[in-house]
């Protein structure tokens, strides 16, 4: 039996390096640059390249993947280990090869890909020559995919034709390609109708009609984009035909997997604020860590933490075992209900413990309250996933089939003494 709570002292010099390499050279980037998908913009090349290089000589590039796909094959836990380092930072996931949504898109695209679909979008996604966009929700669907309308019909000589929308498609403006999920047999069983297809971002026919902005982005990515008469190959299938909503739910899960990693960063950054102006400001004759109230914010957001963290690594541990991510369903639905709830609640403490200073702009935690609802809802909402986690437990769970529970005491003593004979205590009768 191996269970242990340790980290191997090789790979935990690696995280020790990590960490002083992602507040000395990589925090500063959110200052200097905007989004990090966006790989033309001024200074990317300039300040990010020789990040990612630097990361590279440290055999840390893109960890996520098997190492034939052009990874490290660190394995799940590993990730999660340098996520939560790495993930205090917007420009830390791209300066280590592992940012969202392309890590999820490089996974299906390894998984399901033909040669060609990898030599032309994979291999250059993974040296972020390219960045991607999965584009699946709908204006009027939301998170239920059984609701999809876009439709992908089968044309002359085995292509398709692509007619639809798409919004919140989250790198839309930048992105070298989609990855898009349509209706492609709409008379058959409700999650088979659907297939995924890999579609180059300046096919005729894409536009992009709007971007929106979550609050605390430094500009508007997400993408509510019109697919009119797009024409995409018969091997632009990513895929088996119909398989797409597994396509999906394989990606999703990975890729609400990964962002809890990144979230225990986020969490634990405004944990260490908190603290941080615990023991610095004064008031009432001494520290704000003395009042115990300030206490008991600090003793419930670690316990949050800590339980959070275990979960994620438990999840991680769970995949590196060789389980499959629908093996894993209760596991990633919890992790994603608890993700938002963790971010949000670490975050309000701090911003409580910071005074006026920490509701103004001056501070992240507004930022990351606000990245807390969006978790919240990103992947599928909370409420979905509390249906999933629960329907997982109670399909599992078998049934009484008397009048009474089996743990029904009068029962208990029954079997107790056909077990051991005797008689119950009286007052028990």
């Amino acid at each position: 039996m191996a269970w242990q709570f340790h980290t191997d002292p090789l790979f935990q010099g690696q995280l020790d390096w990590i960490d002083e390499f992602v507040r000395a050279d990589v925090e500063p980037l959110d200052y200097l640059l905007l989004d990090p998908h966006d790989v033309r913009q001024p200074r990317f090349d300039e300040l990010v390249r020789p990040l990612q290089q630097v990361v590279k000589s440290r055999g840390l590039w893109a960890c996520h993947l098997d190492p034939k796909y052009g990874g490290q094959g660190f394995g799940q836990v590993q990730l999660a280990l340098m996520a939560e380092v790495f993930g205090r930072t917007r420009f830390g996931p791209v300066v280590f090869g592992c940012q969202a949504p392309d890590t999820g898109n490089s996974e299906i695209l390894a998984r399901y890909g033909t040669p060609d679909q990898k030599s032309r979008y994979l291999d250059p996604l993974l040296e972020t020559q390219i960045v991607s966009c999965f584009a699946m929700t709908e204006p009027h669907g939301g998170a239920d995919p059984l609701e999809m309308r876009t439709t992908a019909t089968p044309d002359s000589g085995g292509s398709w034709r692509i007619d639809g929308e798409k919004w919140f498609a989250t790198s839309a403006r930048f992105a070298e390609f989609f990855i898009v999920v349509a209706i492609s047999d709409p008379d058959e069983q409700p999650h088979r109708r659907m297939s995924a297809f890999v579609i180059d971002a300046d096919s005729p026919g894409i536009e992009i009609l709007h971007n929106s902005r979550f609050a605390g982005e430094p500009e508007p990515t997400h993408g509510h984009v019109r697919f009119h008469g797009v024409h995409v190959a018969a091997d632009s299938l990513l895929g088996e035909r119909g398989a797409g909503f597994v396509v999906a739910q394989n990606r999703l899960g990975g890729g609400r997997l990964h962002h809890a990693m990144r979230t225990i960063a986020q969490a634990q950054r405004a944990f260490e604020m908190m603290c941080s102006r615990a023991v610095s400001r004064q008031t009432k004759g001494e520290q704000l860590g003395q009042k115990q109230l300030v206490q008991d914010k600090i003793a419930e957001c670690w316990i949050k933490l800590r339980q959070f963290r275990l979960l994620v690594l438990e999840t991680a541990w769970l995949l590196d075992q060789g389980r499959d991510y629908r093996e894993v369903r209760p596991n990633i639905a919890a992790v994603k209900v608890q993700m938002s709830t963790v971010l949000h609640d670490v975050a309000a403490a701090a911003l409580q413990v910071h005074g006026s200073l920490g509701l103004s702009d001056d501070m992240p935690f507004l930022d990351w309250i606000a990245q807390s609802y969006r978790l919240g809802l990103s992947d599928g909402p909370t409420e979905v996933h509390k249906v999933t986690l629960a329907r997982e437990i109670l399909r599992v769970t078998p049934p009484d089939d008397e009048r009474f529970p089996t743990y029904f005491r009068p029962y208990e003593r029954a079997r107790a003494r056909r077990r051991y004979g005797g008689e119950a205590h009286a007052e028990q009768d």
